[in-house]
Order: C-alpha cells, then structure tokens, then sequence
C-alpha cells in the first residue's frame, strides 16, 4: 500500500488512491508544481485567479464536475512579520479537529522546513513597507493573501479538507515596485496595458520589477518542493 491510499479518509473506498486539489491564484504560481506533477493522476492544479470572487468562482466550479478527498490553497503572500524571509513556506494549522490526513500534511510540512503562521486574506495587494505594518498591526496575521479565505469557506460547505500553504514572496520591509491594485482590471487580474504603459512612464522601475520577477519565481520553486514532500513524503 502506497502512502497516498494510506491516507484515504474513513469514508472512501479501500483501494483508491487518494486525490488533492492543489489551488494557485496566478499560472506563474502554479507553474513549477504542475511540472513536478506531470502525468499523476492523484493531484489536479486549479489556477483560479486573483481575489475571494474568481477563487470561489473557479472552485464551485471544479466541484460541480468531481470532489476530490483534499484541497491546498496556495501560493505567494506578502510577510507581515518581519522575521519572515523570501522563500519562506507557512501554512497555517487548521483549527480545531483536522483529520488524519490534514494532520499528517501539517507534520509533513514541518519536517519540510516550513513554518506554522496566520493569515490575513485582503481585498487589495498590500503593496508598501506602510501598509503591512498596518495590516500587521490591525489583524495580528503573519502574512497577506488574497484567496484562501474563500477556498476555506467553499470547501467548509462541501465538508473537504482544507489547508493554506503559502510561500513569501515580499518581505514586510519591503515596497513593492508598482501598485498592482492601479493597474488590476475589475476582476482583480493585472491589464497588460496599464502595466505596460505604468512602465513606460518609470523605466527606473525596471530593475526593481525584474529583481521582483527573480524572487517570485524562487519563491514558486520552493514552494513546489515543499508542496511535493507534504502530498507525498
């Protein structure tokens, strides 16, 4: 017996592996992880967009076609403890009773090096130095994000597990090089235009925006190993 079907919850079928829904706001997020998993057939990624609306769009959805036994919601987020560093992978315990599966991820994710954390799920990037440490202050969360409380919720109503693993992708100190929140369209997704126009008019910023890139990018890759080593051992 494998380790998955080990870890079927008490109401599934013997035999049958178990599956995980991995959750991901942005494709440059989820990016490493579907390389890891490539052509498993017990962990399906669900890139739902950013913000609570198109991440409990996009979730209904999935979960009008096929439930799977578990779900991650994760991704980057902003540090609002400022003993968090780049590349940090935090998850936050789930309260109360969690399951043996969740158990066993929350163990697994400790031996992998990550930290237990709170989280504050925002309407809005938190974009500069200022404002985490307001949010900080106002919420107590060690870090912010912008999806997982809707994912929590959806599948609270369908009686799924539900854990939050998140990677830091800007620590609290630092000011992000734009304000994504000026150049979001509606429905929270950046519009190519603005951000290609708000570049236009400060190329100093584009160095900062690269060096952002490099970071968000490391930041994916280690959270696509912690991700594997917790879904697997």
């Amino acid at each position: 017996m494998n380790v998955a079907e080990a870890e079927l919850p008490a109401n599934s079928t013997p035999g049958r592996i178990m599956t995980t829904l991995v959750c991901f706001a942005l494709k440059e997020e989820a990016a490493p992880f579907q390389k890891l998993t490539a052509g498993r057939s017990d962990v399906d990624v669900l890139v739902v967009g950013i913000g609570r609306a198109n991440a409990e769009r996009a979730l209904r959805q999935r979960l009008a076609g096929a439930t799977p036994d578990q779900v991650f919601t994760c991704g980057f987020a902003g540090a609002l403890n400022t003993e968090l560093k780049l590349g940090e992978v935090i998850f936050e315990p789930p309260s109360g009773v969690s399951g043996e599966a969740l158990a066993t991820a929350c163990h697994r994710l400790t031996a992998a090096g990550a930290k237990p954390a709170r989280f504050f799920c925002a309407a809005r990037v938190a974009t500069t130095a200022m404002e985490k440490q307001s949010l900080r202050a106002e919420t107590g969360a060690d870090a912010v994000e912008m999806e997982s409380a809707a994912i929590q919720a959806v599948c609270a109503e369908h009686g799924l597990p539900c854990l939050t693993v998140r990677v830091i992708s800007d620590i609290a100190a630092e000011d992000l090089p734009l304000d994504f929140n000026a150049l979001a369209k509606p429905d929270k997704n950046l519009h190519p235009a603005k951000l290609a126009w708000a570049i236009a008019r400060s190329p100093g910023k584009i160095g900062a925006l690269l060096a952002l890139q490099r970071q968000t990018r490391s930041a994916a890759n280690a959270l696509a190993v912690t991700l594997a080593q917790t879904i697997w051992g």
